[in-house]
């Protein structure tokens, strides 16, 4: 008898410590990872004026290199990380599977090619180096701009160099052209005077999505807290466009990249920030760019194209529209 007595002791000790490490798990706040791009560098207005608590859903921002974001989710180490729609696919086919619930904007110029001075136009690159980080979002945007110049891939000749290193490889002489964003693009139009934008994603908008993706064991359990911080996200969203409150985001924003509200403006007008109403077209499945769908068909068939992944992702799995759809 005391010896079942202590078992049924020992047993209610296990069960008791088991639903307390529960609770604590529970409560421990939404791990995001942001990076310096606009339209994840807006969540600084919602920090700022903790409009999260307001919202009752506990959040911890993590400040990341875009890579190293991408790398922490895939580790596990964050809920959700801000990642373009093809990168979406390109993580989860190495098993870190995402799930996006937010399409926070679009690249409308703020991804460039730019050619050092003398080149103005896409066709002038024929036969010219290009330094491209080959594999990611800026060699799908030159290919889109090289095929509407009526020229491929072959017609250039591709130097595979990181995003970040794109403003010192054109500044070096090294290459005739680079493929970046803001804020790259921007240092490398600096950096090498008469340099030119000679193509820019304004010209195929929606072909590059910035997106939001959850880990599915987080959306799956916790699907409630990310609800309320969708919602926080469109007022974001609504504080950066109305023009009576857009100068103090830009305010809040800038300070965040280490910039002036002027000098950081033109990046924000380089990223269309999509409305609710504007989202729930994004989210609308149709195969045109204007779609997440269509768009992240076509993100699909360029990695298996380039080889960044051999098997084709199923885009429908990745993609969860009904909390947007629901607001």
């Amino acid at each position: 008898m005391k010896n079942i007595k202590s078992l049924i002791k020992k047993c209610t000790l296990i069960v008791s410590m088991s639903v307390m490490s529960f609770v604590a798990n529970a409560a421990e706040p939404l791990k995001i990872g942001y990076s310096d791009w606009p339209g994840w560098v807006a969540w600084e207005v919602a920090i700022e004026k903790d409009w999260f608590k307001e919202e009752g859903v506990d959040v911890e921002f993590e400040w990341f290199d875009y890579v190293a974001s991408m790398d922490a989710f895939a580790a596990g180490k964050l809920d959700a990380v801000g990642m373009t729609n093809g990168d979406a696919l390109v993580i989860g086919s190495s098993g870190a599977k995402g799930i996006i619930i937010l399409a926070t904007d679009y690249s409308f110029g703020n991804d460039m090619i730019i050619a050092k001075p003398g080149i103005s136009s896409v066709k002038e690159l024929k036969g010219k180096k290009i330094g491209v980080e080959v594999g990611y979002v800026s060699h799908l945007m030159l290919l889109d701009a090289l095929e509407k110049a009526g020229m491929s891939e072959s017609d250039v000749e591709l130097i595979n160099v990181p995003t970040n290193e794109t403003p010192q490889v054109l500044a070096s002489g090294d290459v005739d052209a680079i493929v970046a964003w803001q804020p790259s693009s921007g240092q490398a139009l600096t950096a090498v005077p008469g340099s030119k934008a000679v193509a820019t994603s304004k010209d195929a908008p929606g072909l590059i999505y910035d997106t939001y993706v959850v880990s599915p064991s987080s959306y799956a359990t916790r699907k409630a807290e990310w609800e309320k911080v969708v919602k926080v996200w469109y007022r974001v969203v609504d504080f950066v466009n109305d023009p009576k409150t857009r100068p103090e985001a830009l305010s809040i924003m800038s300070a965040r990249a280490g910039l002036s509200p002027e000098a950081y403006e033109p990046m924000l007008m380089g990223a269309k920030i999509l409305s609710l109403a504007e989202s729930k077209e994004a989210f609308k499945k149709t195969a045109e760019l204007t779609s997440i769908y269509g768009s992240s068909e076509v993100a699909n068939e360029f990695n298996l194209k380039y080889g960044v992944y051999t098997e084709s992702q199923s885009v429908d799995k990745y993609i969860d529209p009904s909390i947007t759809l629901g607001l």
